[in-house]
């Protein structure tokens, strides 16, 4: 029977050794014994909290997406325009706590599997539908609104393009050449805008 006050800190060991077992194996072939070992808890234990390995796979995917959304919620709190709204959201996805080589293992075996799963499909459209919401919320105050939808998209695609060519290399991520390409990028399409119109003389 499991201790009474204990369900919250298993249930978060289960989803820190579900990242822990994707990362080093490269994909979600993982068992839910091997999982609950490298949580220190029982096959059963396991579970009873959360039944299938489907079901802990999709509460882990809830989990990172949970994560980047309260990390990138606070840095646009601390932002006070809406060019560093934009840095905001692109610094968040290349902090120290989510470009780490198992979270991004993690990120690419869920993109991979969406294709096979309804259910991680749908978690991954959420996380698609904020991270354009959130740039969206710098961009068009910066671009007309067709450039700052197209800008966004851009971003969107080379943040989601270095997770995976991140995911293919050996060593450590490296975040500042990372988030200096975005930056790159940004300030190439900013660049592009047309120029305000010089008010007639009278």
């Amino acid at each position: 029977m499991p201790k009474v006050g204990m369900e919250p800190l298993r249930r978060r060991a289960l989803i820190d050794a579900t990242i822990s077992a994707i990362g080093d194996r490269g994909s979600l072939d993982v068992t839910m014994s091997e999982i609950a070992s490298r949580a220190g808890v029982s096959s059963a234990l396991a579970h009873h909290y959360f039944g299938a390995k489907d079901e802990l796979l999709q509460a882990t995917m809830r989990h990172l997406l949970a994560e980047l959304n309260a990390d990138t919620r606070q840095a646009l709190a601390a932002a006070s325009t809406p060019r560093q709204r934009v840095s905001a959201v692109i610094a968040v996805n290349f902090s120290d706590k989510q470009f780490q080589p198992e979270t991004i293992a993690a990120w690419l075996a869920f993109y991979v599997e969406a294709q096979k799963s309804t259910a991680l499909r749908r978690l991954l459209r959420i996380y698609a539908r904020r991270l354009h919401s959130n740039l969206m919320s710098g961009l068009s105050d910066l671009l007309p609104l067709t450039e700052a939808d197209s800008a966004a998209e851009g971003i969107a695609a080379l943040i989601d393009g270095l997770y995976i060519r991140r995911a293919l290399k050996q060593g450590e991520p490296d975040a500042h050449s990372a988030i200096t390409l975005v930056t790159d990028y940004l300030e190439m399409k900013l660049a592009l805008r047309p120029a305000a119109p010089t008010p007639r003389s009278r």
